[in-house]
């Protein structure tokens, strides 16, 4: 057996249920109840400085 074939074989198998499980690892990680209070900070990005536009040295109000 030639060395594309080997690794051919690898990759149609363990590599793809590797890939598979590492998605399912993100999707946890991403879904995991303690993220949740992360989410909706990012999610409210836009609308932090309302009144007036962010100064250069003016840090965010969760940094505060």
């Amino acid at each position: 057996m030639d060395t594309y074939s080997i690794f051919r074989e690898i990759a149609d198998s363990w590599v793809l249920l590797a890939m598979f499980l590492f998605f399912l690892g993100v999707c946890a990680w991403a879904f995991r109840p303690g993220a949740r209070e992360t989410h909706k900070d990012i999610a409210n990005i836009p609308f932090r400085h309302e009144d007036k536009p962010a100064g250069d040295g003016e840090l965010p109000r969760a940094q505060h």
